[in-house]
């Protein structure tokens, strides 16, 4: 262990990533800034559970309280841990599953959230980015099949169930992307995605999900790097009145708001990393991600001051995990092998069609 390790100071408010699957000297020399809050991983981050268990521990042994790890596993294409972990089908299959039956649906979709979580538990992850709100209007090319349904109500009630599935595993759930990213086909990852929609036809679809899980607590939501034009000319991550006015005033959330990647093509065109980050907090974001990298993470660190206040950092605290797995250990647990059953089954039928 290295000898800074167990250091004992606040979460800051940037998320960061590291190169390999190992940590280097000058990585720990960063996630110790105070403005670090937390590690996501990445599919390069990952080569088995026992490295990656290994990774976690060193990361979560530096300082006190831990620094905070996430990863997007959500299903489907979006899964960056594989070898190792179970193939979680896409959420458009719960949505299959709906229109034939919504509630071995619903006892599906909680055994996929339940999964999912404690597999990432069992090898020290505190939260996946998961699940996914977003609805299916059938034209998006980054949400497509991530998406559980078209309809807001079958959403609501599917994320609803996975969101409890993670929970009873012990997980946070991270509800993503504020206030819906579905209608758009733009991919914000590689350009500037507008939505020209009125607020009230936003309001009355793609934010019901939304809502539908903050009544249940949902822990975080994850903002879209989306201009919706007749309301703000900032992304929902960038905008006050989003974070602010909609979120929190309207929609009454009182969890953590983390920003999507600030490195997306959507996020760049609003000035240095440094702008980007500062404009963020100060819209609301309580974490902010700065991904693929390295030296913008390095400029933001350097030039960014921001004392988070103490019921920011109290939401950043609640993310942390709760439930406690042994991989090795896992087959045996009677809940697990239910779950595998189900999905199992679910993944079979998903390679039969496809080769029809």
């Amino acid at each position: 262990m290295n000898h800074i390790a167990g250091k004992s100071m606040s979460l800051g408010s940037v998320m960061v990533d590291i190169e390999g699957t190992e940590l280097q000297a000058h990585e720990i020399e960063r996630l110790m800034d105070p403005m670090v809050a937390g590690v996501i991983f990445f599919s390069r981050n990952f080569e088995s559970a026992e490295q990656i268990k290994k990774l976690s521990q060193q990361i979560h042994d530096l300082r006190h309280p831990k620094l905070l790890i996430g990863v997007d596993h959500e299903g489907g294409r979006v899964q960056r841990f594989r070898s190792g972990f179970t193939h979680i089908p896409p959420m458009r299959v719960l949505g299959e599953l709906y229109n034939q039956d919504k509630q071995y649906s619903y006892e599906v979709a909680e055994k996929v959230g339940w999964l999912l979580a404690a597999e990432l538990l069992s090898v020290g992850i505190d939260f996946s980015f998961a699940p996914v709100l977003d609805l299916d209007y059938g034209g998006s090319k980054v949400i497509g099949d991530r998406a559980f349904h078209a309809n807001p109500i079958a959403v609501g009630n599917l994320a609803f169930h996975v969101m409890n599935g993670m929970r009873k595993a012990g997980m946070a759930s991270v509800a993503k992307h504020f206030p819906g990213h579905g209608f758009i086909e733009a991919d914000s990852h590689l350009e500037v995605a507008l939505d020209e929609r009125p607020f009230a036809e936003i309001q009355q679809h793609d934010i019901q999900p939304f809502l539908r899980l903050i009544e249940n607590g949902v822990d975080a939501i994850m903002p879209a790097h989306v201009i919706y034009s007749q309301i703000d000319k900032n992304p929902a991550g960038f905008s006050e009145h989003w974070l602010q006015d909609v979120l929190r005033k309207q929609c009454h959330f009182e969890g953590a708001i983390i920003s999507d990647d600030m490195s997306m093509k959507a996020a760049t065109e609003f000035g240095s990393a440094s702008e980007r980050v500062r404009q963020a907090l100060q819209a609301g974001c309580d974490l902010v991600l700065v991904c693929n990298d390295p030296m913008a993470a390095d400029e933001v660190l350097s030039k960014v001051h921001w004392h988070s206040d103490t019921l920011s950092h109290a939401r950043l605290i609640r993310l942390h995990a709760h439930g406690k797995f042994d991989y090795s250990k896992l087959q045996y647990d009677p809940l697990w092998q239910a779950a595998i059953t189900v999905i199992d089954k679910i993944n079979q039928q998903q390679d039969q069609q496809e080769l029809i």
